[in-house]
């Protein structure tokens, strides 16, 4: 790989140095950005002083959105595995530095985390390596990226984009100076420089001074850090990166308080129970200001009333109903009333399908199909077992003695003998205070949280059909038929339909073309009686062309229905082809 052209500089450093202000910059998609970059070309490196291009990653820390605070600790993200990291500089952000903290070696054990969405490239090299800064926008403003690093760094991800905090980027490299290897942000790359007396940028200038500090800088003022207006393609001063470069903003805007409506178009079956669920978010909702969700299904209004949720979540909100007995699209209209929000409407497309409109045909014993090949069963994307959860709300009181205090009269006469023999009188109030106060409940509503869940188990079983009269164990020749029963069942705490259609797919028709919808009989699911069957039975015939070997039968169990969505399964079971029905055929003389 390419490498960075350094020479030497002091292995160990135990050095202190205080800094200035520093600029920070940001993104948007499910936050702002306030992030550009630049950079140029590299030089050769030496065997004691280089980097490979797949050596960065970037730092990231939660802020406080007005005073730039740290309100979190730092976390390295990378692509790459630096595990024989030998000097590094703990986790301190720019934040750190700028604030005063010193430029302190470390060479305890180096920690950082592989993102499970890679990295976009952080750092380029101007040449083969080349960063895009749209790239990196939209990966630090991705909803499961910010939903990922608010994990990792202790957060609730609706407490980070709630407006409050931002985050800040700091990019960083993986290098090896003067035989050591080390990991730098920008901010800490001209440290390290100053403290070695310009030993880093005579090594490692293109990377160090350029491309390293200029992969992230401002567009605009942010946190009292102003914005980049330098040059984007030359090499920085260790005072400019200090204080403006290597540094990105991720801000957050705070929700409005208005209630939104989440809905998805979806399939069902016809003739089956199903849920319809909308996710409902926006502003607190309690007892005292609750939601009203309403579902217009076919001149039916189904309302859903007292929704309650905390502030900043969400609430799934669900309706069962029976779909018609004949294919068709439904439009189910939404409305979501509540008391800090306009109406909000919303609409979905259920499509509505039949599974009994395409059985296979009547099978011939002249039947060919000489360019056949066995191809694998389907795998599609089912789950037997989901969750949900439906908040609830509850009165927890804080009685509060409100004081008032009122004056009780009790006027008092009194008699006065005068100098000169006579009397007087005067009155004295001798009353007292009295609180005549009353106890008031100054409690709040406060959330629960009710979770429920649904499972299902199923099992699917071919065996010859009894009337086949040379099976042979699970062994059948080809051109004979086959039996199948399906066993299901669901568990769960919370509501569910039950399992209430199962469809098998065969491997003479590519599992596609042609089906069987089973029916449901005491014992289970079943083919439905053959009307090309002599004896009616509830049988598959497998084609007499079908090859020697192993048969597999493909079903797909569905329609239980949650609020949460579709439990499926895929199931398969094999039987044996061994020869064809032709081989049972018997001709001879009659006399």
């Amino acid at each position: 790989m390419k490498k960075i052209k350094t020479l030497i500089a002091s292995a160990l450093l135990a050095v202190t140095i205080g800094l200035q202000s520093v600029p920070a910059y940001a993104d948007e998609s499910v936050g702002d950005p306030n992030i550009d970059s630049g950079g140029g070309g590299m030089q050769s490196g030496t065997s004691s002083n280089f980097w490979y291009q797949t050596d960065d990653g970037v730092r990231v820390t939660i802020v406080d959105s007005e005073t730039g605070a740290e309100r979190s600790g730092s976390v390295d993200y990378t692509n790459a595995h630096p595990n024989d990291i030998q000097f590094h500089f703990g986790k301190n952000s720019k934040r750190d530095y700028t604030g005063g903290a010193s430029l302190s070696i470390s060479t305890g054990g180096y920690t950082y985390i592989n993102p499970a969405q890679p990295l976009p490239k952080i750092v380029g090299d101007g040449e083969y390596y080349v960063t895009n800064i749209e790239e990196i926008r939209s990966y630090f403003t991705d909803e499961q990226v910010v939903r990922a690093i608010a994990g990792d760094l202790g957060f609730s991800f609706n407490d980070l984009v709630n407006g409050k905090y931002k985050l800040m980027l700091e990019p960083l490299v993986y290098i090896t100076f003067n035989g050591v290897r080390y990991a730098l942000t920008a901010t800490e790359a001209a440290l390290l420089n100053l403290a070695t007396g310009g030993d880093l940028i005579n090594k490692f200038g293109p990377l160090s001074h350029k491309n390293l500090p200029l992969a992230m800088f401002l567009e605009d003022d942010d946190l009292g850090y102003t914005a980049w207006s330098g040059s984007t393609t030359s090499r920085a001063t260790d005072s400019d990166i200090i204080n403006y470069l290597g540094v990105g903003i991720v801000s957050f805007k705070e929700p409005e308080k208005k209630i939104s409506l989440s809905t998805a178009d979806c399939e069902y079956r016809v003739d089956t129970d199903v849920y319809t669920s909308v996710t409902v978010t926006g502003g607190e909702h309690t007892p005292d200001n609750p939601v009203t969700v309403t579902f217009s299904i076919k001149d039916m209004a189904f309302v859903v009333e007292n929704i309650v949720y905390p502030d900043k979540n969400s609430q799934l909100v669900w309706v069962k109903w029976h779909t018609p007995t004949t294919p068709q699209t439904v439009t189910i209209d939404v409305s979501v009333e509540g008391d800090d929000a306009e109406i909000n409407k919303g609409e979905i497309k259920a499509n509505i399908v039949s599974l009994d409109e395409n059985p296979p045909p009547d099978p011939k014993a002249t039947d060919r199909n000489d360019t056949f090949s066995v191809v694998s069963p389907p795998h599609r994307s089912t789950s037997t077992s989901m969750s949900w959860s439906q908040y609830y709300c509850y009165w927890v009181a804080d009685w509060v003695w409100i004081e008032n205090w009122v004056w009780i009269p009790n006027m008092v006469r009194y008699e006065k003998t005068n100098e000169d023999g006579t009397k007087s009188y005067y009155w004295v109030n001798n009353g007292h205070w009295e609180d005549h106060g009353y106890w008031e409940d100054q409690g709040d509503w406060e959330f629960g949280i009710k979770t429920y869940s649904a499972s299902m188990k199923a099992n699917m079983t071919i065996t010859p059909d009894e009337k086949n009269p040379t099976r042979v164990g699970r062994t059948i020749k080809s051109g004979y038929g086959y039996n199948e029963l399906v066993t299901a069942s669901v568990s769960g705490f919370g509501e569910h339909t039950d399992i209430q259609n199962a469809v098998t797919y065969f491997p003479e028709f590519g599992y596609t073309r042609y089906w069987r919808l089973l029916e449901k009989g005491p014992d289970g699911y079943e083919f439905k009686k053959n009307e090309y069957s002599t004896y009616n039975n509830r049988t598959h015939f497998t084609p007499v062309w079908y090859p020697d070997g192993t048969y597999t039968a493909y079903t797909w169990v569905l329609d239980c229905w949650t609020p949460a969505g579709m439990l499926s399964a895929d199931l398969t079971d094999s039987i044996t082809i061994s020869g064809n029905v032709y081989d049972d055929w018997h001709i001879a003389k009659t006399y």
